[in-house]
């Protein structure tokens, strides 16, 4: 069976990657460049930071959900642990 072949390939170089410089230079103009690239770069930043304080509350919100299940297991043992106590001393007495 023919592997399938993509239509646009990787990351263009060369003359592609020419004449996509001259196609912004000519659509944005020269001096409207840097500050495209500065604003794409501050975008990308946000996205990371954001993307990272949502990580970070993901991280926390699990390890509070297994703290909770810790406690609860915590808990249900003592329970055990008393029932147990409570047997015994109604047994022997």
């Amino acid at each position: 069976m023919a592997s399938a072949i993509p239509l646009i390939g990787g990351i263009p170089a060369g003359p592609e990657l020419l004449i996509i410089l001259l196609v912004l230079v000519l659509l944005f103009g020269a001096n409207k460049i840097p500050k495209l690239a500065r604003s794409t770069g501050q975008a990308m930043g946000e996205f990371k930071k954001g993307r990272e304080e949502v990580e970070d509350e993901l991280k926390q919100m699990q390890t509070d959900e297994d703290d909770a299940a810790l406690e609860e297991d915590d808990d249900a043992t003592l329970d055990e642990d008393d029932d147990e106590l409570e047997t015994e001393k109604e047994t022997s007495a």
